[in-house]
């Protein structure tokens, strides 16, 4: 079983019990998860997300600290900050010259349980006039590709050039 932010405290314990004096250190309300009726109702309810904010303790953190003692790999959190976005190319819309307002990683929002297209609609709202997003992922991203164009949003994908599994999305 992965873990993610959006991981149901229930499944996780299910998959590793032997994280539960984990949780109970970062978030120490958690304790009542020691107490087979709680927890069953609080252990259903709870996200992995939830338990950081009431241990106050970042939720990419908390979701490191459980998959290092579930013996799990490391996600990458958040956008890509190091990103250098190819300059235009020949047959590349004129729109997404210059820099992009927003460059997000949606492999990375992904594995962390997160709906990539939520967050680009989040930032779309406050896009300037004539500014865009660049979209990163190691696929097509048919599906939000899909709803950028029903949404009648400037859309422009392709595969970058000379990177292997690395998907180029604009969206203004």
């Amino acid at each position: 079983m992965e873990i993610t932010s959006r991981s149901k405290l229930m499944d996780v314990l299910k998959a590793y019990p032997q994280l539960e004096e984990q949780i109970i250190a970062v978030a120490p309300p958690f304790k009542n998860l020691r107490n087979p009726i709680l927890r069953r109702t609080v252990a259903q309810l709870a996200t992995v997300e939830q338990v950081a904010q009431i241990g106050q303790v970042s939720v990419p953190e908390l979701v490191s600290i459980l998959r290092r003692a579930a013996g799990l790999a490391e996600l990458r959190t958040g956008p890509v900050e190091t990103f250098v976005p190819p300059p235009r190319a020949a047959g590349d819309p004129a729109w997404i010259e210059g820099a992009p307002a927003h460059v997000l990683d949606g492999t990375a929002l992904l594995q962390n349980g997160f709906v990539p297209v939520q967050r680009v609609n989040e930032l779309l709202g406050a896009l300037p006039a004539g500014a865009f997003i660049l979209l990163t992922t190691d696929f097509k991203p048919a599906p939000i590709i899909e709803a950028m164009e029903k949404a009648g949003r400037k859309l422009y994908h392709k595969p970058a050039p000379g990177a292997e599994n690395l998907h180029l999305t604009y969206i203004g």
